[in-house]
C-alpha cells in the first residue's frame, strides 16, 4: 500500500516536470537582452531639448522724440589737452546709446521715465589724480540749471551720476567735465548728450508692476527706456556682485549699443562734493 502510493507521487513529479518546463524556457526566451552601458538608449525628457532659450537683453531704441532733429553730443572725452594722461586704456565716457543721423553728427542720447534718474559714465580717473569734476544740466533753452562737483571713485570705473528733478516733455542737455589740471583752469575733457523724460503707457506701468526687478530690465529696454534699464540692472549688480546672470545680462545691454569694452569695469556711485 504504502509502495503503491511513493510510485503515484513520483510518476506525478516527474509528470509536472517535464510540462512545466516548456513553460520556464519560452519566459526565457521571451526576455530581451540588456543593453550594456555604451548601448543604453538617451533617457533625456524630449522637454527638457526643447526648452526655449533666454533672449537676450537688448535696447530696442526708439525713433528721436519730436523737437529733437539732431541733439548732437559728444560720447567719449579726448585725452590729448595738457595735463590729461595720454595713456589711458579707455577714455571718459557716457554709457548712453547713440546714433549717427549724418556722416559727421553723431546723437548721444536717451530716455528716462523717473523724475530724478542716474546717468552712467566710464571714468579713467580715480580720485587719486584729484582732478576735479563736475556735472552740468541745461534746460531746452540752453540755460544752466545746475551744476555739482562731482567726487571721482577711488578706483577708475563705471560712476552713477544722480540727477536733480525733470520736467516730462522736456529735454535737457548735459555735460560731465573733468579737469585734468588741479586748478581746473584748462579746458576740461568732456562727455556731452540728451535726456529727456516721458510717460509710460498704462499697459507698461502694469507690466512693471507685475515684474521682478531683473524682469524690469528687459521691459525698460524693449521700450526704449535706456537709463532705467541700465540704473536698474547696475543697482542689481552692486548688490549681488557675484550673479553670473546678471553679469551677463549687463553684457548683453552694454554690447547692444556697442559699450561691450565697459563690460567688466566695477560699478560704483559718484558723490556730489
Amino acid at each position: 500500500m504504502i509502495a503503491k502510493s511513493g510510485l503515484r507521487k513520483l510518476i506525478l513529479a516527474v509528470a509536472f516536470g517535464c510540462v512545466s518546463l516548456p513553460v520556464s524556457s519560452t519566459w526565457a526566451i521571451a526576455q530581451p537582452a540588456r543593453p550594456s552601458a555604451t548601448e543604453r538608449p538617451n533617457l533625456t525628457p524630449p522637454e527638457s531639448k526643447s526648452r526655449p532659450r533666454r533672449q537676450p537683453i537688448r535696447l530696442i531704441l526708439p525713433q528721436l522724440p519730436k523737437g529733437i532733429s539732431s541733439p548732437g553730443g559728444r560720447r567719449y572725452g579726448g585725452a590729448r589737452r595738457t595735463g590729461c594722461p595720454k595713456d589711458v586704456e579707455l577714455q571718459l565716457t557716457a554709457l548712453v546709446p547713440a546714433t549717427e543721423s549724418q556722416p559727421t553728427i553723431t546723437n548721444v542720447w536717451g530716455l528716462t521715465s523717473v523724475e530724478r534718474p542716474i546717468l552712467w559714465f566710464y571714468t579713467p580717473y580715480n580720485k587719486s589724480s584729484k582732478y576735479p569734476a563736475d556735472f552740468e544740466l541745461l534746460d531746452d533753452q540752453s540755460t544752466p540749471i545746475y551744476k555739482t562737483a562731482i567726487s571721482l571713485p577711488n578706483v577708475a570705473g563705471v560712476i552713477g551720476v544722480p540727477l536733480p528733478p525733470l520736467a516730462v516733455g522736456k529735454q535737457y542737455r548735459w555735460f560731465l567735465n573733468v579737469y585734468c589740471d588741479r586748478e581746473g583752469q584748462e579746458t576740461p575733457i568732456f562727455v556731452e548728450g540728451v535726456v529727456q523724460r516721458v510717460n509710460l503707457s498704462q499697459a507698461i506701468q502694469e507690466q512693471l508692476r507685475k515684474a521682478e526687478p531683473i524682469q524690469q530690465i528687459a521691459i525698460y529696454a524693449n521700450n526704449g527706456i535706456w537709463h532705467e534699464a541700465l540704473t536698474t540692472l547696475a543697482q542689481l549688480r552692486q548688490k549681488n556682485p557675484n550673479d553670473a546672470t546678471l553679469a551677463e545680462n549687463w553684457k548683453e545691454l552694454l554690447t547692444s549699443v556697442g559699450l561691450t569694452q565697459f563690460v567688466t569695469q566695477p560699478l560704483t556711485v559718484a558723490s556730489e562734493q
